[in-house]
């Protein structure tokens, strides 16, 4: 009944009535996701009358409702296919400012029309396969590059620039093709990346360090879901980075990950926008050459250094192993280097265990960067032992209990999940130099087997990466009970 009445008033009524109906009927089906495959029909009717009303010249509250209508009836895969041609195409893409030639976006009142044309076009080439193919044809990619130039740094058009993104990451998403034009053709790296510095409103402080207020305010839900956007986009752009980029590449790549740590530090409107936000960073430094992660950490700054002096005098001397971290400022530091974003990888890693499910999805991305970080950086690594692998005092107990760092990931050692257990057994070996006599010590025989079988290593030595000869001090409590307890040995040889 209510696609009735509004297909008579979009088909016979003026701009007012039409407005109204619509306004109407968008109040009543806002949430509805599921339609009664009985008014298929009238749906597709409604759909096309509303295409024909759009190419009027009529008010833009009127656009807006026509446009809010569309964007909810789109939802549904069988009404689209009567309606997706290239004729309705073109008249969204002139609606959404995806045809102009000026670089310019000054009339105000034109943005929820914008707005609402992109959110069309959203709905509509996900739920259509014309559509992605028209949106081939007609170049959208490009247009979208060219929409997100014109307003990258303008923060009162956040939504604009929210639903250009969502748009440019479905369509690399549905496109391999649009990943290899992105990156090469229309320059989507740099263009992205700086989005996303305009959305964290980075102040440069040198060529990859960004300044960090820790008391400022958190990200406004604009701010951060345009930034998530723009991070899923780029995920997509750069999938293949890490199998193969050109030298030339590696300046552009340490920007985006010097941008990425500055993300790592900063807070969204919610914990649960700050982990979304920091979750897809992760997954974006995963495209990242491993060698151009070093941005991640960096030398601290002349301030800096003289707390760092200050707050190791005022430990005690008897905790000379513990002086070579320290937490000053909200500055985790480590060797001279500021290591707070591989400290907030850790605790997400930590969380993401904590979780106790999703592994594959949620804990394998993190695991895995924190894995090739410490294999190529070794102040990443070193620090990292020093966070999850502590010199060992508790000696009574079996490696998996208990509820430290270390414990968590021997537990993961023998997952049911394959692919998990896997990388956390990675982990914990490159951070022990893969060395076997390390591992065994840190994580148990029975614990570690899996790794050892799997790597032709159950007799002994070590992996076939080389790692420096720093020493790996053993404390007193091991050193003591190792040759005086039998049981000491039987405990690392069969905790799994």
């Amino acid at each position: 009944m209510d696609e009735e009445r509004a297909l008579y008033i979009v088909r016979a009524g003026e701009a007012g009535a039409i407005e109204r109906v619509l306004r109407d009927y968008s109040d009543k089906h806002r949430a509805t996701f599921k339609f009664e495959s009985t008014d298929e029909d009238k749906r597709k009717k409604l759909c096309e009358g509303i295409f024909k009303v759009l190419v009027k010249d009529i008010p833009t509250t009127c656009q807006v409702s026509c446009l809010e209508v569309l964007r909810i009836l789109s939802r549904d895969k069988k009404v689209l296919v009567p309606v997706t041609t290239k004729e309705n195409m073109q008249i969204l893409l002139r609606l959404a400012k995806l045809n102009e030639s000026d670089d310019s976006l000054e009339k105000v009142s034109e943005f929820p029309v914008i707005v609402e044309s992109l959110k069309c076009l959203c709905n509509i080439v996900f739920n259509s396969q014309m559509a992605q193919q028209l949106s081939l044809e007609l170049n959208l990619a490009a247009k979208l590059c060219n929409l997100l130039r014109k307003c990258k740094d303008r923060k009162f058009i956040n939504d604009i620039k929210c639903f250009d993104l969502r748009l440019l990451f479905l369509l690399s998403l549905l496109h391999t093709d649009i990943r290899s034009q992105l990156r090469y053709e229309l320059q989507g790296l740099p263009l992205l990346t700086q989005i996303l510095e305009s959305a964290f409103s980075i102040k440069w402080t040198d060529e990859y360090e960004s300044a960090i207020d820790h008391n400022g305010p958190p990200l406004s839900p604009q701010e951060t879901d345009c930034a998530i956007e723009a991070l899923k986009a780029l995920f997509n752009v750069t999938v293949d980075s890490w199998k193969v980029h050109k030298e030339s590449d590696s300046h552009q790549f340490r920007v985006m990950a010097a941008v990425l740590r500055h993300c790592l530090l900063i807070v969204g409107p919610t914990e649960d926008k700050t982990e979304e936000l920091h979750s897809n960073a992760v997954n974006l430094l995963s495209n990242v050459p491993v060698s151009c992660l070093d941005v991640l950490i960096c030398p601290l700054t002349h301030e800096e250094t003289a707390q760092e002096a200050t707050t190791l005098d005022e430990l005690p001397s008897d905790k000379t192993a513990e002086k070579e971290t320290v937490l000053k400022n909200n500055t985790m530091v480590y060797n001279g280097m500021n290591m707070e974003a591989i400290h907030v990888l850790l605790n997400f890693m930590e969380k993401r265990i904590d979780k106790g499910s999703s592994y594959r999805e949620g804990l394998t991305p993190v695991l895995s960067l924190l894995t090739e970080c410490s294999r190529a950086h070794r102040n990443i690594r070193k620090f990292l032992k020093d966070q999850v692998l502590p010199p060992l005092r508790d000696v009574t107990n079996r490696p998996e209990v208990g509820s430290t760092v270390r414990n968590k990931l021997v537990r993961l050692m023998t997952h049911v999940d394959l692919g998990v257990k896997q990388i956390a057994a990675e982990f914990l070996f490159v951070l022990c130099k893969e060395r076997v006599d390390s591992l065994l010590k840190y994580t148990g025989y029975g614990n570690a087997a899996g790794l050892l079988a799997a790597r032709g290593l159950l007799a002994g030595g070590r992996g076939d990466n080389w790692y420096s000869e720093d020493e790996d001090t053993d404390t007193e409590e091991y050193k003591n009970a190792k040759p005086k307890r039998a049981d000491v040995k039987d405990l690392y040889q069969d905790g799994g």
